[in-house]
Formats: structure tokens, sequence, C-alpha cells
């Protein structure tokens, strides 16, 4: 019976990275049902851009108060975190602050300091996105597409993050009493613990035992709620915390506006324009040789692995919709929540997959059951979406993708386009006037 606390801890500990390896799994399982698509290119450039975007949170500024708060939380918890390391090995070896046998007593006391100040930061940041969230009617996070889950996922994040920091704190006002009587060797300085749980706990005046057990009580909690929020991600929309360095990686670093025009319809248009063409010439290096099976995307198979990706990344911040002018101006498009139903839609194929070892048709696409043509046509392709994301994921190509699905699949473009599309096919503008009268205008002046 000695060793069974140990026993426990490290069945807990394999079984919680076993789910949550489980759970990445599957996530890149579904990523791969997309298209292949090569971003391999600029390797130098996308390190940079990954580093400065996911790693410094560069993009987070472009609104200073909740880019600092955002930051105070990010940075903290992370760090905060390098203490399971030393929790790792307390619990599986039964030793006691293990890192300061490593650190050395002068180091050891800055660095639980520093995770002491971190954690206030931490706090300090979740109570505010909280009320933010919650009382202070920030409209990007009070939009009707967050009601229900969204919300109360965003919620749970915060209330329990802020309770792995209380169970910290805790954690660490009973070891420093248990230190300053001598029950512990005095290791690590705890500044915020001292000025807050420390008095609190001391007024009672807590006999050691009490005290022992609720440092215990308090570090199985932080372990413990650890794993939970490993695995808690997978269903959250806080896996962008994992999934923001891939996404920035994979970003498309060519300049907002370029579309990816399909090298077999190009090649058609140039036959058309230009007499001299070769019909049977080789596609340009790296250009589409064949006619693509579909044009655009119907469903999630058709469109690419970087586009699911980005579905999984989206921290539904809002900052996408909120600078959108279609849906400032009322209509029905949302980008995020063109990433949020993307994600859904996945989800719901991985969970067909699940069910019956592969993916067998249940009648629903991601076009019309997911996305509405109204939301598709709405877009103004202004790239205000792709601009204002703080990690660099890209709605537009997906809008642009499934408009390009109803354009040239289903000739379902709406009669304004078409129009247009006859005139440029019949007079070489987009207006309805004989080319011979184009340059009228000129004569008039």
């Amino acid at each position: 019976m000695q060793y069974i606390d140990n026993i426990i801890f490290l069945i807990l500990l394999v079984a919680g990275f076993g789910l949550f390896a489980k759970s990445l799994q599957k996530i890149y399982r579904n990523i791969r049902l997309g298209r292949k698509i090569n971003r391999n290119d600029r390797k130098g450039e996308r390190w940079e851009t990954m580093a400065r975007v996911a790693m410094g949170q560069s993009k987070m500024t472009a609104r200073p108060v909740a880019g600092v708060l955002h930051l105070f939380v990010y940075v903290g918890f992370v760090i905060i975190n390098i203490e399971l390391i030393e929790i790792v090995v307390d619990g599986i070896f039964g030793t006691h602050r293990f890192l300061s046998s490593i650190f050395g007593h002068t180091f050891y006391n800055f660095f639980t300091a520093t995770l002491e100040v971190l954690a206030l930061l931490v706090v300090i940041g979740v109570v505010i996105f909280f009320i933010r969230r919650n009382f202070y009617g920030v409209k990007r996070l009070t939009m009707k597409e967050l009601f229900g889950w969204p919300k109360n996922d965003a919620n749970w994040i915060l209330i329990i993050e802020f309770a792995l920091m209380m169970a910290f704190f805790k954690m660490n006002a009973s070891d420093f009493i248990l230190q300053s009587r001598g029950i512990f060797p005095e290791h690590g300085s705890f500044p915020i613990s001292e000025m807050t749980f420390v008095p609190f706990l001391e007024i009672f005046n807590f006999d050691n035992g009490f005290l022992i057990f609720t440092e215990k009580a308090a570090w199985w909690f932080h372990f413990v709620g650890i794993l939970f929020f490993m695995n808690y991600l997978y269903y959250s929309k806080h896996l962008h915390i994992i999934l923001a360095f891939p996404s920035t990686w994979y970003a498309n670093l060519d300049k907002k506006g370029k579309f990816n025009n399909l090298e077999s319809v190009t090649k058609e248009i140039k036959l058309m324009m230009d007499p001299n063409a070769d019909p049977y010439a080789a596609p340009a290096e790296g250009a589409e040789a064949d006619v693509p099976s579909k044009f655009g995307a119907e469903d999630i198979f058709d469109l690419n692995q970087v586009q699911l990706l980005n579905a999984y990344s989206c921290t539904e911040c809002g900052r996408c919709t909120s600078v959108c002018p279609a849906n400032i101006t009322g209509k029905k498009l949302s980008p995020r929540l063109i990433l949020m139903k993307t994600r859904d839609r996945l989800e719901e194929v991985g969970r067909n997959i699940d069910q019956n070892g592969k993916f067998v048709d249940d009648g629903k696409k991601l076009l019309n059951d997911y996305i509405t043509k109204e939301e598709l046509w709405a877009c103004t392709t202004c790239n205000a979406c792709t601009d204002a994301c703080p990690v660099l994921l890209d709605p537009l190509s997906i809008i642009f993708e499934m408009r390009r699905f109803l354009v040239m699949e289903q000739s379902a473009a709406p009669q304004e386009l078409n129009l247009m599309m006859t005139n440029v096919e019949n007079n070489a503008a987009p207006w309805q006037y004989n080319q011979a009268d184009r340059l009228n205008w000129a004569s008039e002046n």
C-alpha cells in the first residue's frame, strides 16, 4: 500500500495522455479527408511566420486590451505548466519539489516566484475575459451564432483555468506554512500565496495533518485538472492552443486577393482567345495536369487539408466577422460561422466513419445543409476576414471554392452575375453594349 498513490498517478498519467493522443489521431484523420495541397515552399518564411504569429502573438495587438490580456493567459498558462514536469516526477517517484534539487535554492526561489506572478496575471486575464464575454456586451462575443455550446464552452475554459490557478495558490500556501513549521524542507518563494491564501489559512490555525491533506488535495486537483483540460480541448474551440502553430505554418503566404485559378480552365480560355495557342502544350511546372473531377467544393472532401485544419483551429473570437462588410450591413454571412459550420460537418463525417468503419453517404453536404447560398453570395471577397484573423485562417478560401462549385458545376450563379458573365463573353466588358461603342465616352469630351 506504500506506493498506491504512485500507481494511481501513473495510471492517470498514461490514461490522460493516451486519450489525448487518440483525439489528436482522430483530428489528423479527419483533416486528411481533404484534398492534398502543397504548402511546403518558402520554409524560412513559414517558420518566421509561425514564430511571430503563433508564438509571438503579433496579430493580437491589433486590439490592445484583448491582446495584452490574452498574452497574460497564454504565456502564464504555458509557463506555469512547465511545473507539470515537476508534478510528473514527484508523482511517479514520490519526491517533493523535485526541481529544487536541479535548479538550486536561489534559482528555484526565483522560478516559483515567477510562476506565482504569472498565475496572478492568468487569474486577472480570465476574470476580465469572463466579464467582457458575459456582462460587458462586446458585440462579436454576444452574437446569436455563439448562443448555446460555443458560449458555454468559452466560459467553461475560463472557469477551469481560474480553478487551476486557485488550486496552485492553495497548494503553495499550504506548503509555505508547512515549511515554516519545519514539516517540509524550505524550497521555493511564494509571494502571491503569502499575501492571499496564507493569511486565510493561518486565521484558523489548522493543524499539520489538515494542511498536508490540503496541499496534497490541491496538488492532485491541479494534476487531474491539467489532464482534464488537455482532453477537453478536442471538444473545444481552445484546440487552437495546439493547432495555431501548424495553421500559421501552412498559411497562404501569397498576397491577399490572389485567387487560385485552375490551370485547366486557364488553358481553355487561352485556347479560346489565342488562335496561336497550342492545345497539346504541357502544363506549366507545378500546375494541374488534368481536369479536376469536380470544380470547387460541395462537401468537406472537396476542400483542401489546410482549409480543414483552419476549421479546427478557429478560436471563434469573431474578429473576422466584426470587420466583414457583408455582416456589418446586416447580411447573413459570418466568416466565423463558415469555419464553425465546416468543423461541425467535418466532425459529423468523422463520427460517421467511427460508426461504420468508412464514410457512408448520409445524404448531407456542407453546401445547403450547413452553409447556404445566401451566405456565400453575400461575400464581397474583400479579404477583411483573412486580414483580421489572429492565427491567419482563411474562411474566404472556403467561400470561394463553394461559389466555384455553384458556378461551374451547377450553373447556379445569381442572375446579376450571369448577366455580367454573358456580357463579358459577348461584349468583352461587364456592361451590355456593343464593343464598337466602348470608346464613345472619350468623344463626348
